[in-house]
């Protein structure tokens, strides 16, 4: 499979498959990179497809600059990713893990299509309950701006506010979920009501954590890739 990594301005990218008319940009979550969607290309250039991703901000080759995986840092990148292929591709389809599935939200008008594997999907949720987890309350956090917990995330108020004052984009394109029944950090019942207020296609694996990681549960990441990546064929 062909591969080139290149430069979307500052932005680390690597574009595989040969050209073609259509094609996803792959968002990594928390600690992945660009590379992570080396198997997802296997599944779509051979279909038909290219498949472009890129570094967010302080990871993989996107790091030493004073980045941090903050939506204000993310989202310019993924903007500029998207003006590319939109100069590239008739339509543009996204594929995303987690916190880039977020990023994504705020900076995709619509995309062609959604995949979206542990999305995290209230922000603002996530926040508050991470402050419990930690015994911090909005008071302590806006009086200290910043604060470290023993679960290795910082929590920040500067980032609650950004979160409070941007909503996502209304997305009308056709969305796919895969849900681990086991994430710890996305409810059930949020990923079912926004599935329900989007008219989304919700799977949901058993077992399954917020990382998909075992060889089961990778095995069936790639069947659910297989089957949502493509719209349907026309009766």
């Amino acid at each position: 499979m062909k591969s080139e990594a290149f430069q979307i301005g500052q932005v680390p990218a690597v574009l595989y498959g040969e050209p073609a008319e259509h094609g996803y940009i792959f968002l990594h979550g928390q600690m992945g990179c660009k590379e992570e969607a080396q198997a997802f290309a296997r599944i779509l250039c051979p279909r038909g497809f290219q498949v472009l991703s890129i570094d967010l901000p302080d990871h993989g080759a996107h790091q030493g600059h004073g980045e941090t995986l903050t939506p204000w840092s993310a989202i310019p990148d993924i903007q500029a990713a998207l003006r590319w292929s939109s100069l590239r591709w008739k339509t543009v389809s996204l594929r995303a893990n987690s916190i880039g599935a977020y990023f994504a939200m705020l900076a995709f008008p619509v995309p062609a299509r959604a995949l979206l594997v542990s999305p995290i999907l209230d922000m603002e949720q996530l926040i508050l309950t991470m402050m419990g987890w930690a015994g911090v309350t909005e008071e302590q956090l806006k009086q200290h701006g910043k604060l470290s917990t023993d679960f290795g995330q910082t929590l920040s108020w500067e980032y609650l506010c950004w979160v409070r004052e941007h909503p996502v984009m209304e997305w009308s394109c056709p969305v796919h979920i895969l849900y681990g029944s086991e994430d710890h950090l996305t409810p059930r019942r949020t990923v079912e009501a926004y599935a329900r207020r989007r008219g989304a296609q919700l799977s949901v694996l058993d077992g399954g954590a917020h990382w998909f990681h075992t060889p089961e549960q990778l095995a069936a990441l790639q069947q659910w890739e297989v089957l949502w990546s493509l719209p349907p064929e026309p009766v």
